[in-house]
């Protein structure tokens, strides 16, 4: 089985478990911490993907790092994992609860791409037309800074993409340009 299909069950059980202790967003501000460290730690991401390193160790890093600083449930769930050999898929687990819980409060998650950063005119706007796409229900939107799209913008919600960067219409124009065939006028 694919371990994002893996990391989704863990998710869906951690969330149904939450939600039954009405713990969920203590257990959502775990995942989201939890991910972050694992994203900005190689060493730690490394230790979690080791298999030369037993559960017992890992369990004992995990403690060090994060014992009293996650809820018991989150607490319990990460041990459990570790000791089912899932930990490799703990980030995966975290970012697919996250998620989940957003669907389940009806936040769309949206991006947007541009060439350079957003000043607030252009935040508006964007927010203007991603709360549009989601008939004015709740979205959160994340900027991303791409160079190499030129200019434009590039906005993602959901499975739906707007691609209006300078990089897509010249890709498209050379695309035109090589599959004409011309013929020389005499």
């Amino acid at each position: 089985m694919h371990s994002s299909k893996i990391a989704l069950r863990y998710a869906k059980s951690l969330l149904s478990l939450a939600l039954e202790r009405s713990s969920v967003d203590l257990v959502t501000d775990d995942m989201q911490m939890f991910g972050r460290v694992v994203a900005e730690n190689r060493d730690l991401r490394v230790l979690l993907e080791s298999p030369v390193v037993n559960a017992d160790k890992k369990q004992k890093v995990f403690d060090a790092i994060f014992g009293g600083r996650v809820h018991e449930m989150t607490h319990a769930f990460i041990r459990i994992l570790i000791s089912k050999g899932r930990e490799d898929i703990l980030a995966e687990v975290a970012a697919a609860y996250v998620a989940l819980n957003k669907k389940r409060k009806g936040v769309l998650t949206s991006q947007v791409v541009t060439a350079v950063p957003l000043d607030d005119t252009l935040r508006a706007a964007v927010n203007k037309i991603v709360t549009q796409m989601n008939d004015g229900g709740m979205i959160e939107v994340n900027e991303v800074v791409d160079p190499e799209i030129i200019g434009g913008f590039v906005l993602k919600v959901e499975d739906r993409m707007v691609d209006a960067s300078v990089q897509s219409q010249l890709r498209m124009l050379h695309h035109e340009l090589i599959d004409k065939t011309y013929e020389a006028l005499i």
